[in-house]
């Protein structure tokens, strides 16, 4: 039965609630959706500051913006080689240990970061096993400080001391450089929080023979640009973060000449590790990162996150023009994940390292709509991986020059998360990244996407919005 005056034929666009749209494409009808939320999930405080930053006081924050993303997206990272932390890390001497994310006190820190200071400690050689090593952290006589307080950066649970080996990132165009520690590989190592004897003696081999072999064969070859390869990487499948496979190949290529004609007597036992260790490049990459937003923190008035940590307790991120602000929330659980058999949420640490430097210039998240290893994390489809990507084009103020998306039609990568944006839209950076156990000091228990919580961005508007309206 049809009514007069009513139309036969209805198509709806639908703002807000999904299950609108869903009800109408149920009964046949099309149905265009929306994704509107409230400005600021409604908090008062935050659309006023808000309405200032995007409105009298946008002139001054965009055109910081604006330099900052052209430092983002310009500075050139180069990997110079690799040293002795302690000689060239400033600040870092004995005694003192570098940690992943914010500061935090030693009753605090989860169980993987834990387990992964005492491995360092027993390998600097100041405690003889790791109850000991515990024993002297407790007691204060081992300092704890943030690596990227020292311009340093190191993935998941990472800790070094002053003998650990380092990768050396400079942007000449800023004069800033930045260090990462190697990577450990796979298995029980103490970056994915384990303490055993086996993970001690990894973080040695590192000190003793991949750094010495290293060192010599980028003295032969040069220094490499970081970001070249990593923009290579992508196009053959890389988010340059949770998977770096393609781009530590295309290093690898570059320094195998170098590397069969060292004179270290371990030369077999490094070809070894580096053949089955495909993360590799993921810690130089992190370095070239830090070092570019380095040049781009020296900016001031910008809204513009140039540091993003977790420490596996808390989350931290810094903005340009404000590097000795942290702004600090709790460490959330990976959201989008998957386990190996018999693991879980309830056994797993809570979203920790500072890899997630990447999604600030380009990499990981932003560039997951190329990546069908980060699709497999998020059931498996492109077009989730590209939902991915989306959002964070939603919360950033540029897009990337070198960074380019093949299966989006060669589309730059979306760059610098701006606060604005993400207290707007009540959408947080999401980070690709690796789980690990919670207590028993397994090592990896998983992988996935994990959101970003949205208070530490929150306090960083209101303080931005402060600090433009007390000058």
């Amino acid at each position: 039965m049809s009514v007069t005056g009513l139309p036969s034929r209805v198509e709806v666009v639908n703002v807000g609630l999904e299950r609108f749209e869903t009800a109408v494409r149920d009964q046949g009808a099309p149905a265009v959706g929306v994704d509107w939320r409230i400005p600021a999930g409604g908090d008062l405080d935050a659309v006023a500051a808000l309405a200032r930053l995007l409105g009298p006081a946008s002139g001054r924050v965009d055109a910081a913006n604006a330099e900052v993303i052209s430092r983002l997206d310009r500075g050139v990272p180069m990997l110079q080689g690799v040293e002795t932390a302690g000689d060239v890390v400033g600040g870092l001497g004995d005694g003192m240990i570098l940690h992943c994310g914010p500061g935090i006190a030693w009753a605090e820190m989860c169980d993987p970061l834990r387990r992964s200071v005492r491995a360092a400690v027993v390998a600097e050689g100041w405690a003889a096993h790791t109850e000991a090593a515990g024993q002297m952290v407790q007691a204060g006589e081992i300092r704890l400080e943030p690596a990227n307080e020292h311009c340093t950066v190191v993935p998941m649970a990472t800790a070094i001391g002053p003998s650990a080996p380092v990768y050396v990132v400079s942007v000449d165009a800023g004069g800033t450089t930045a260090y990462s520690s190697l990577n450990q590989g796979s298995g029980a190592v103490a970056w994915f929080g384990v303490d055993s004897d086996a993970a001690i003696e990894r973080l040695r081999f590192l000190r003793d023979a991949l750094g010495p072999a290293l060192a010599q064969a980028l003295e032969r070859a040069g220094p490499v640009d970081v970001f070249s390869l990593a923009a290579q990487g992508i196009a053959m499948g890389d988010d340059v973060h949770m998977r770096v496979q393609a781009t530590t190949n295309l290093l690898l290529r570059d320094l195998l000449p170098h590397l069969v004609r060292s004179s270290s007597a371990r030369i077999a036992e490094v070809a070894d590790f580096l053949s089955t260790n495909h993360l590799m490049f993921l810690n130089i990459v992190m370095a070239g990162a830090r070092a570019v937003a380095e040049w781009a923190s020296e900016v001031p008035d910008s809204s513009i996150v140039t540091t993003m940590a977790r420490n596996g307790t808390t989350y931290g991120i810094r903005l340009a023009g404000r590097p000795e602000r942290w702004f600090i929330a709790d460490a959330p659980p990976v959201q989008d994940a998957l386990y190996y058999p018999g693991q879980g949420p309830d056994t797993s640490a809570g979203d920790i390292g500072d890899s997630a430097v990447l999604e600030l210039v380009g990499l990981g998240g932003p560039a997951a709509a190329n990546s069908p290893a980060v699709a497999g994390f998020l059931g498996g489809r492109m077009a989730d991986a590209m939902a991915v990507t989306a959002a964070m084009g939603r919360i950033c103020a540029g897009t990337s020059s070198r960074f380019r998306l093949p299966v989006l039609d060669n589309a730059g990568t979306p760059l610098g998360v701006d606060v604005r944006r993400v207290v707007e839209a009540s959408i947080t950076p999401a980070v690709n990244t690796g789980i690990l156990h919670a207590s028993d000091g397994s090592g990896q228990v998983g992988a996935g996407v994990a959101h970003a919580p949205a208070e530490c961005f929150l306090e960083a508007l209101l303080d931005l919005d402060q600090r433009l309206a007390e000058d």
